[in-house]
């Protein structure tokens, strides 16, 4: 027998399952929500001192709460974004318990569920997994054989003094790799940055933010059955003041860029001769974006001044004319490397046939073919913005719904 039982279970006391609480309260829906560690841990625990908000501070919002600021236009550091978490959190008065981790959740062979414990075992009806998408730290092995080089994820990264003198490796160039190199840069760190496929998007244009084309032009509400091909995240900023990565800038300034890691060995690493064709697609990528701005300004003829200024490309820099092959640690004085490589899925505590063979969640919309069990904040759950902070509100609104309806 089950320790206690609940209408609906909600795993996760980040924003998405906090949103989730407020949508079951409004609903007058019985629920219980578990966090395994801390409000907000990963905001706490796996986010690096220097870390600046990428959504300017106007466009942060949680159902029914506002984002305290004094510069709408600005971007908050992540001690801010704790507050506002916490606060929310005050709001909502959710019946959550911190210290509790699910340790395993499966069938009660009835139509319901039972989530293991340490605490004990709940029974559920439904239950809302709401653990988020940045779970699991990507880290290749690549550089396994290298035990004497300081080696770090960037979940773990807390700034340059936390690592050895020397220069310093990052691989990866989304937004927390490119943010992470321009730190360390400013830190007058000697860095190499190993750039993949990427989607570089403008910070602003034509007086804008791109968060505020996203949302005029209803991008960020695209639906996910027409999501294309593409699983790149925009390479975007809100670190000193918010401007748009340009890699070539990056290299004016100091920065040696290098194709992907391929393989290493002996302290020497082979790299692959992608660089000059990964620049150019994330050039693509911001000229395709600024041309679909320009067309929506002119077919409803609004007053946005036009910036050709945002066209102008930097000249190739000596290491995208004739990128390096090969990266000796040891002769270049490597003392450190980040892995800014992403994150992946953990769920298999989930014993329940609802994940596919590579661990991601099969759903709807959040909505499984496992009656009563649902996902939330993951990205694209069912539109671009659904792991936005101002997103996730909608689809916790969609599945609090269906819950009721089950009743």
């Amino acid at each position: 027998m089950p320790d206690e039982a609940v209408d609906t279970l909600v795993i996760g006391g980040g924003q998405a399952g906090l949103t989730m609480s407020h949508r079951l309260k409004q609903r007058g829906i019985d629920h219980l929500v578990l966090e395994r560690h801390r409000i907000a841990e990963r905001w706490r625990s796996e986010r690096w001192d220097g870390l600046m908000f990428q959504f300017p501070n106007w466009s942060v919002r949680l159902p029914d709460f506002a984002f305290p600021h004094d510069d709408p236009d600005g971007f908050s550091n992540t001690a801010a974004i704790i507050r506002f978490i916490e606060r929310y959190a005050g709001f909502v008065a959710p019946p959550i318990r911190c210290g509790v981790e699910v340790t395993s959740l499966r069938s009660d062979g009835g139509g319901g569920f039972i989530a293991e414990t340490r605490d004990g075992r709940i029974a559920a009806k439904n239950v809302v997994v709401a653990t988020g998408p940045y779970q699991r730290p990507l880290r290749p092995d690549v550089l396994r054989d290298h035990a004497n080089l300081f080696q770090v994820h960037a979940s773990g990264y807390r700034n340059p003094a936390q690592l050895p003198d020397g220069a310093v490796l990052v691989i990866g160039a989304g937004a927390s790799g490119a943010q992470i190199t321009e730190e360390l840069l400013r830190a007058r760190r000697r860095v190499f940055l190993s750039v993949g496929r990427h989607s570089r998007l403008p910070r602003r244009y034509r007086g804008r933010d791109l968060i505020w084309w996203l949302a005029e032009m209803g991008i960020d509400r695209t639906p996910v059955e027409q999501r294309g091909p593409a699983r790149l995240l925009p390479v975007i900023s809100g670190a000193y003041g918010g401007h748009t990565i340009d890699f070539r800038r990056y290299a004016a300034e100091g920065v040696t860029l290098l194709g992907r890691v391929q393989s290493a060995g002996d302290g020497v690493i082979a790299i692959a001769p992608d660089l000059v064709d990964s620049i150019a697609q994330g050039d693509a990528y911001c000229a395709t974006f600024l041309a679909m701005v320009d067309d929506f300004v002119r077919a409803r003829g609004l007053d946005y001044p036009e910036e050709p200024a945002a066209r102008t490309q930097r000249p190739d820099p000596p290491c995208l004319a004739e990128p390096l092959r090969r990266l000796d640690l040891r002769a270049e004085g490597i003392g450190a490397v980040i892995w800014a490589t992403g994150y992946g899925f953990d769920f298999g505590w989930i014993e329940l046939p609802v994940l596919d063979v590579s661990g991601t969640p099969r759903h709807r919309h959040g909505i499984s073919d496992i009656p009563g069990l649902y996902f939330l904040g993951l990205q694209w759950l069912s539109r671009m913005k659904s792991s936005f902070l101002s997103g996730v509100g909608d689809d916790a609104a969609v599945l609090a719904d269906h819950i009721a309806a089950r009743r």
